[in-house]
């Protein structure tokens, strides 16, 4: 570098530069699901979570629709088709709103409308993805079931044939959107293996209590799904996949969305933590200026912007078709255990009032205990990641 070279400002927001690494378009749709949030979300998300509830949930579903962000990186039937990397930055923005708003987003595109342009017929796909897309129709993915999570394949509900028709029978838990959705795209062993279904919610035999009394991502609808001789066509069931491959593939395509949206979370406590430093006094000074606190701030920093580097690296491979599930895990593993990490020293930097609702510290931190169990808990990705270390299965 030559004397004369003048080198860029410095950015606190954006240590590593990694703006760098974005198009226009990409910081266009970053700054539009920013914008959104911060209108929508972030006005009154205090309040949801205090009273456990997502009022608005159908008219945020239009909206989020409006914008493209839903089943946005899948193309056609209305889909925005947007590239790997920019569902990743929209699903940053939203988390770092919530965990909540990202996974009503999540679920919505990355496993119930991804399942079905993926693995449906033509006529499925025609008959639900243009409403989903718009938000019109709120769809949930039914896998877990109440003593089934890490071992799906050991499900529980089945599917028999009955004539023509399939008869539905068997439980679901923790199902994101499940009693406010249209569609419902459920898993179930049958005598050809496990199989997936799209289910109208109307349909006789389905029900989905809504579940209260959360800790965690309270501002997101959450139930069981019972199905009880729930009878469906033949042609409800996705005909181009057979076995765990099917469901787990989704799982993959949303544990991606979820490598990027812990990072919101986490960004949005380190910079109430920063903010918080330089206003915050003791013995005379701001807490920003002792070495402890700043030895804090810069240990976030590091973890933050990492993750983050590691969400954009996992995006340039998927957009390129080179991402593989072991490296998924990676993401998953990595980012949100360090965003809880980030979330609980931030916490530590405002005290006591690190607890209260006015700041999004303690809000972010109980949302990302349950999004560090969903969809792979910690020792499943430890697990995924010896077996491809080691060659040797574990699991079992």
């Amino acid at each position: 570098m030559s004397a004369s070279s003048k080198l860029p400002p410095f950015d606190p927001a954006d240590l590593l530069g990694l703006d760098d690494l974005l198009s226009a378009e990409d910081l266009a749709i970053r700054s539009t699901v920013r914008s959104w949030a911060a209108d929508r979300v972030l006005p009154h998300i205090a309040e949801w979570y205090e009273k456990g509830e997502l009022p608005d949930i159908r008219e945020l579903a239009l909206e989020l629709g409006s914008i493209g962000a839903l089943g946005m990186s899948l193309e056609g039937y209305g889909c925005a088709g947007a590239s790997a990397v920019q569902y990743g930055l929209a699903c940053l923005e939203l988390e770092a709103a919530d965990s909540g708003i990202r996974s009503l987003v999540s679920v919505q595109g990355s496993l119930a409308m991804y399942a079905i342009h993926r693995f449906g017929s033509e006529e499925q796909k025609q008959q639900w993805l243009p409403g989903m897309a718009a938000g019109e129709i709120i769809g949930c993915f039914g896998l877990t079931e109440p003593d089934r999570g890490s071992d799906p394949g050991d499900m529980q509900t089945r599917a028999k044939r009955d004539g023509t028709d399939w008869v539905l029978n068997g439980r679901k838990m923790w199902i994101t959107n499940g009693s406010v959705a249209g569609v419902a795209v459920v898993w179930a062993q049958t005598d050809e293996g496990i199989r997936g279904f799209v289910v109208p919610t109307g349909v006789a035999g389905f029900s989905a209590p809504e579940i209260k009394h959360k800790w965690s991502l309270r501002a997101s609808v959450t139930s069981e799904l019972v199905l009880d001789d729930v009878r469906l066509p033949a042609d409800a069931a996705l005909p181009e996949v057979v076995g765990l491959k099917g469901p787990l593939s989704c799982l993959s395509h949303a544990r991606y969305g979820i490598v990027w949206g812990a990072m919101g979370a986490a960004r949005s406590s380190f910079e109430t933590a920063v903010a918080y430093s330089k206003t915050r006094e003791q013995f005379g000074k701001p807490i920003g200026g002792f070495q402890l606190t700043q030895a804090k701030l810069a240990d976030m920093a590091v973890e933050l912007h990492k993750g983050i580097l590691l969400a954009h690296h996992l995006g340039r491979r998927l957009d390129a078709g080179k991402l593989r599930p072991e490296q998924v895990s990676f993401g998953k593993l990595n980012n949100v255990r360090e965003a809880i990490e980030i979330c609980r020293t931030s916490r530590t930097i405002l005290g006591a009032n690190g607890i209260s609702l006015e700041y999004p510290i303690m809000r972010h931190a109980t949302n990302l205990e349950s999004v560090l169990t969903y969809e792979g808990t910690v020792e499943m990705h430890q697990l995924v990641l010896g077996k491809a270390l080691t060659g040797l299965d574990a699991f079992r």
